[in-house]
């Protein structure tokens, strides 16, 4: 891992916040050749699907589809160890879940006398991606089913790429089992997010798609976003750390590395007013890093900066995908924060715990998404719908707000359809006054 050191005078954190930014890579170059994919699945259904993934993942699906039963059947096949560990993070998965869900209609009833009911409903099928390039990942697996059957999605299935012997990862098949899903299939990449956009002679067309994957299945994501409902764009995995002279020097340089496990373009930033302390964890990351031969050769910026407020500071401009605060006083600190994807605070709040098992969903937005949008939960997977309750005199007391707009916007049509059911029951055109 290489480490770079700088200092920061706590002044314009927004323009800061870019330049740490502006290392991550650009996937705009693979855009038309995720493109060509799409309309290569688009045009040929299935046998596109077969062609792609021995091309794309090195392996031809023995079967497409893998379905509930064999699901079940992985799932009691795995380690014992292995399957109690899913079950406990599948539980907390599931309790935050549906800690989210509010099912219950709210009706505002409008002063005049007519009522607008809001309502969630879920959509009808979905899937979710679980990756499978260089390993398998069941906790994608648990984090993008559950709350989609929490929500109460009739259909859902997930999408990784096939194997040596044409299936997905056996682990992957148990956690769709656990987790609750109906089906797996075979396919993986951006031909498999086509596939589930559009539809082919075996696939079904879904509404929503959610979960990680990498530059190509991302950017298949963004562009049949018109067609179908997606999560979010999920970049490189990034961290960033607010501490002071009170934390575990080799517990961060350890958070840092697993991190990095993600791969050498996930942006790692420590910020901290203590420079002795920074000095400490560059000590702690040279020594443990070499340690331990799954850790990416990341960058990762140390900044001192001139106090935790102005860490805070740069922190919100930044929008972390992951923020832990390790330091006196974290969990004020933490109250403050409003544009993490997750927030981890104390000296044990390592971001593994949320990457696995503690129950918080670990698909969230990166690249500094976490501005305007938060972590994939059953909303990912709910519409709203607003259902207008009207009865002859909170017609007739609306109508004329309603012509008087819409007149103004040039649509008198509008107008007079509002001004016929205000003219009272069994009425065929608008009132006199109005023509």
């Amino acid at each position: 891992m290489r480490v770079l050191i700088r200092r920061w005078d706590g002044s314009d954190a927004i323009a800061l916040a870019a330049e740490l930014r502006a290392t991550a890579g650009d996937p705009a170059e693979i855009s038309s050749d995720v493109a060509a994919v799409i309309e290569q699945v688009r045009r040929e259904g299935d046998a596109a699907l077969l062609d792609l993934s021995e091309r794309h993942d090195g392996a031809r699906p023995a079967e497409l589809w893998i379905v509930r039963s064999e699901l079940e059947e992985a799932a009691e096949s795995l380690e014992p160890s292995l399957r109690e560990a899913l079950e406990t993070a599948a539980a907390n998965i599931r309790a935050v879940a549906e800690a989210q869900l509010d099912p219950e209609p709210k009706v505002v009833e409008l002063p005049q006398g007519h009522e607008v009911v809001i309502r969630q409903v879920p959509v009808d099928k979905a899937v979710i991606y679980a990756p499978g390039g260089r390993a398998a990942y069941p906790s994608s697996v648990l984090m993008g089913v559950i709350p989609a059957r929490s929500a109460g999605v009739r259909r859902v299935a997930v999408a990784s790429p096939p194997q040596e012997g044409g299936r997905p990862h056996e682990v992957v098949l148990a956690a769709a089992g656990i987790a609750g899903a109906d089906s797996v299939l075979a396919v993986g990449g951006a031909q498999a997010i086509a596939a589930v956009a559009y539809g082919t002679e075996s696939v079904l067309q879904a509404d929503v798609i959610a979960g990680p994957g990498g530059p190509w299945v991302q950017e298949a994501k963004l562009q049949v976003s018109r067609q179908v409902g997606i999560d979010g764009y999920a970049g490189p995995s990034e961290l960033l750390v607010v501490c002071d002279g009170s934390a575990n020097a080799d517990w961060l340089a350890l958070d840092l590395c697993a991190q990095a496990e993600h791969g050498a373009d996930s942006p790692l930033v420590v910020t901290s007013p203590d420079a002795a302390f920074l000095a400490a964890l560059e000590a702690a990351i040279e020594r443990l890093a070499p340690e331990h031969p799954s850790v990416a050769d990341a960058a990762v910026d140390l900044i001192e900066l001139p106090s935790l407020d102005a860490a805070v500071e740069l922190s919100q401009a930044y929008a972390p995908e992951h923020l832990e605060i390790a330091c006196e006083g974290a969990g004020e600190l933490a109250g403050r924060i409003t544009t993490a994807g997750a927030v981890f605070a104390g000296p044990f709040g390592a971001t593994a715990f949320g990457d696995y098992a503690a129950g918080s969903n670990h698909t969230l937005p990166t690249g500094g998404a976490g501005r305007f949008m938060g972590p994939l939960s059953p909303a990912t997977f709910m519409r709203g719908i607003s259902e207008v309750r009207l009865d002859a005199a909170s017609a007739a007391a609306l109508a004329p707000a309603v012509d008087e707009i819409a007149r103004s916007e040039g649509f008198p049509v509008h107008g007079a359809s509002a001004l016929a059911r205000g003219h009272g029951p069994g009425a065929s055109g608008p009132p006199e006054q109005a023509s």
